[in-house]
């Protein structure tokens, strides 16, 4: 269900605010945004007339969640560069408590790339009726050809300046990311250029040495792709980019929480060695994902999902996820010793500072954007997901 930004009370839930979970709340949304935040039952006094309730029932009501690293879902690809395939992805993604999404792409050539890039525009040019597109992650096409996962290797690229700053200039503001293998001749130039402009550079498909990810840093790489996987693996006498990554707290770690792509104790592992805000729940969500078992395809490549795994046709490599951010959520909760408060910082609030949103949403707070989250007790299912104010999934309401 799509509605204008109204004034909402929201009540009987459990709020994450901040770092503290505070019970029996009632939050206040006006024109879009938080006014008030009542705790204990407490009946807030800002309501207005129009307002409309909705009961809680003794649910978690989180900050909305910000996925920097997803592909597609429920049948689209954002590759596929289409008002309606975008539609389809922030519409399902939306109704798992995604408020805003990067548009990902795959190693694809220049012109699918670029095909992208106005695709997002356009699409971010007109109202954005399910989860918000914030912005582009080019993931791709300057990554290692000893690591390219399932990224399509026919299209793999050494990094190109001035491809970097014909988009930048064309597009300026559109694209938030771009993952590229730090070590690969002219990197350093990219990540300089990225930096400069508050684009985040981040490590990922890299065979990158301790050292070499340490001079990236340096030039002004922040984050590190689905860290683990597709990348040069921790040793004792050689870090690598995994060492780099656990080590080094300018660099933050995006996590795959599935349990598919990195075990449970790696997991416990990463989330020991870095401060809570340096990590990033993402998905890496591909077409597949709300749709089940089947066959599918990601950047030309064939791929086959079976008991919700993706992997490509040959060789049997993990390609992308099914994930949604409610399951790597409740994941971390039932797999980590972190609270909520602690999980929902790495779905929302970190990634909305890495993307210089931090001012504006990623939290629940009075003068925040209402982009919020209500799920039941078990974080299972989403009955309510909000952008900006705007109901964008469900619609059982109790006035």
């Amino acid at each position: 269900m799509n509605e204008a930004a109204g004034n909402w009370l929201i009540r009987g839930v459990n709020a994450v605010v901040g770092d503290a979970v505070v019970a029996d709340a009632a939050i206040v949304v006006k024109n879009g945004k938080i006014v008030e935040i009542a705790a204990g039952g407490e009946r807030p006094a800002a309501q207005a007339d129009g307002t409309t309730e909705v009961d809680g029932s003794g649910g978690w009501l989180l900050p909305g969640f910000i996925d920097m690293h997803v592909h597609g879902g429920f049948g689209s690809d954002f590759m596929d560069a289409s008002a309606p395939a975008y539609d389809a992805i922030t519409s399902f993604h939306a109704s798992k408590g995604t408020t805003r999404l990067l548009a990902t792409t795959v190693t694809a050539s220049r012109e699918a790339i670029e095909a992208v890039l106005a695709a997002s525009a356009a699409y971010r040019g007109r109202p954005m009726p399910y989860a918000a597109l914030a912005g582009v992650h080019l993931e791709g096409p300057f990554i290692s050809e000893l690591w390219p996962g399932a990224q399509n290797p026919s299209f793999i690229s050494p990094p190109r300046l001035d491809w970097v700053e014909a988009w930048t200039s064309r597009y300026p503001g559109l694209i938030k990311q771009l993952t590229l293998a730090p070590e690969k001749e002219g990197a350093a130039d990219v990540i300089a250029h990225l930096a400069r402009r508050g684009i985040v550079a981040a490590a990922g498909h890299t065979d990158a040495l301790y050292a070499q990810v340490e001079a990236a840093a340096e030039a002004g790489l922040t984050q590190a792709v689905h860290t683990f996987n597709a990348m040069r693996a921790l040793h004792h006498r050689e870090p690598g980019t995994v060492g780099a990554v656990l080590s080094d707290d300018r660099i933050h770690a995006e996590l795959i929480a599935d349990g598919h792509h990195v075990h449970p104790a790696a997991i416990r592992l990463l989330v020991k060695a870095k401060p809570c805000d340096r990590v990033i729940l993402i998905t890496d969500a591909i077409s597949a994902a709300g749709l089940g078992d089947g066959a599918y395809e990601l950047g030309g490549l064939g791929v086959d999902v079976v008991n919700g795994v993706a992997r490509l046709r040959e060789g049997g490599s993990l390609a992308g996820s099914t994930l949604t951010m409610i399951d790597a959520v409740r994941f971390m909760l039932e797999h980590t010793d972190l609270g909520i408060a602690e999980v929902s910082r790495m779905a929302s609030a970190n990634p909305a500072r890495q993307l210089g949103l931090s001012g504006t949403t990623g939290a629940i707070g009075v003068g925040l954007a209402a982009d919020l989250v209500l799920t039941d007790a078990g974080f299972r299912d989403v009955s309510h997901t909000w952008v900006e104010g705007r109901l964008v999934h469900g619609g059982t309401r109790a006035g």
